[in-house]
């Protein structure tokens, strides 16, 4: 191949040759996978498994700028298989874990294709002692293979009490493809292979402090203290008002921020304000005259209404100030260390500082759903239409065939010119089993 490899290279192809024989069993054999575990009959303990298989494959059609993309057409392939074991030893008490092995093959010359921003990212996981995520094979940049421990946590119920010690998902918010306060591991809005919210080591306690309240705390632990978090978060209702309020230490981040959802006549709008005091470093996006004050925001609302078949509307509107004011200066701004670090642990979804996503979905609810979302850049007039279809056969089978129609200005010489332009025109379809 010219490039390294872990193994020498016929040892290379035969596990690969390997792996592609185990994972088509798994995927096409599901009855070969279906375990029985052990439950009480006396009390609540139980031992159980839950297994899936997800292969994807995407197909793309790249803009005419060798600097990005050597070659416009490139296909990925992602195949991940997960293995989630839970366990109840006694009624007050929950251990879970979830073990994962992935594999991803890129054509050649893909470039910024290949799947990037719509499969599954590669990069480290935040708030993680230690990643526990590591390459198995690899062959250059065009195949990995891969495995994780992406859960292992104890969940103790004392009371009213729950504490929860170990790698685990923590998503907070209101927003459904934006967020201004999943300050843990957020996911990027055209990811569609990311079905599961990554795990992070943290402990968290809650508690009730009302009928109507609830308060919660996180230290989520990172390698080194200046990479951890220790953030508060208090929870209610008043009315038909759901709201919450944020408050602590992410990193270097002083964290303050509140959500809210309500019912207006028979639609639902929800929104999400943060503000980050940060060490200063974006001096150009700071609010109320300050610097090192940056604000997020999330603003949306859906409605369902019967059309036949239900039909389900979504809309929301995302700002952040952690983007880039014009998209065309990204390459130079991407030097400072500080934002490259932000853009890769999530601090923002978006590359520039406004979006929108209107999203409708026909038949919510049934064995084959159709779902269009349009997300776009009010800012430099880009976007992509992502149409979805999914047939689901049963609940251990789904399919789902997406494609991803960018427009907008597309990068020249090596630079961008808009925030959606430049991206491949793809076509993505996906098998899932689960059991």
């Amino acid at each position: 191949m010219g490039t390294a490899c872990c193994v020498h290279l016929g040892k290379t192809g035969r596990l690969i040759a390997g792996i592609a024989s185990a994972l088509w069993q798994i995927a096409f054999v599901p009855t070969a996978f279906a375990i029985e575990l052990w439950s009480s009959n006396v009390d609540d303990r139980y031992l159980s498994l839950d297994a899936s298989m997800k292969w994807t494959s995407l197909l793309s059609y790249a803009p005419d700028d060798t600097a990005f993309y050597p070659e416009r057409w490139s296909s990925a392939s992602l195949w991940r298989m997960r293995l989630a074991i839970g366990a109840q030893p006694a009624s007050w008490l929950t251990v879970k874990t979830a073990y994962e092995q992935r594999a991803r093959a890129v054509s050649e010359g893909s470039g910024a294709a290949g799947g990037f921003g719509i499969l599954v990212s590669e990069n480290r996981a935040p708030y993680r002692i230690s990643q526990i995520d590591e390459s198995l094979v690899e062959i250059g940049s065009t195949f990995a293979y891969r495995h994780e421990l992406d859960r292992v946590f104890v969940a103790a119920h004392l009371g009213r009490t729950e504490i929860i010690i170990g790698r685990q998902a923590i998503g907070w918010g209101r927003g459904v493809l934006f967020s201004a306060v999943d300050i843990f591991a957020p996911f990027s809005p055209l990811e569609s292979d990311r079905e599961w919210r990554r795990g992070i080591d943290a402990v968290r306690v809650g508690t009730p402090v009302t009928d109507l309240m609830s308060v919660e705390v996180v230290a989520a632990f990172g390698e080194s203290r200046e990479t951890s978090a220790l953030v508060g978060r208090m929870r209610g209702y008043l009315g038909n008002v759901d709201g919450e309020m944020i408050f602590g230490k992410r990193r270097e981040d002083y964290v303050y921020a509140a959500t809210a959802s309500l019912p207006v006549l028979d639609a639902e709008l929800h929104g999400e304000v943060a503000l980050f005091k940060t060490p200063g470093e974006s001096p150009d996006c700071g609010v109320f005259g300050r610097d090192d004050l940056i604000a997020k925001t999330v603003i949306g609302g859906s409605y369902s209404f019967e059309l036949g078949i239900e039909l389900y509307l979504m809309a929301e509107y995302h700002h952040s100030g952690f983007g880039v004011r014009d998209i065309k200066d990204l390459e130079t701004c991407l030097e400072e260390e500080a934002l490259r670090e932000r853009f890769v642990r999530g601090d923002t979804q978006i590359l520039g500082r406004h979006a929108g996503v209107v999203q409708a979905v026909y038949g919510i609810g049934g064995v084959s759903p159709l779902n269009i979302s349009w997300i776009f850049s009010p800012m430099d007039g880009s976007g992509i239409f992502v149409p979805t279809v999914s047939w689901i056969f049963s609940d251990n089978v789904t399919l789902v065939a997406n494609a991803y129609l960018p427009y907008g200005a597309e990068p020249k010489d090596g630079k961008i010119r808009s925030e959606y332009g430049g991206t491949p025109t793809s076509g993505l379809l996906q098998i899932s089993f689960y059991y």
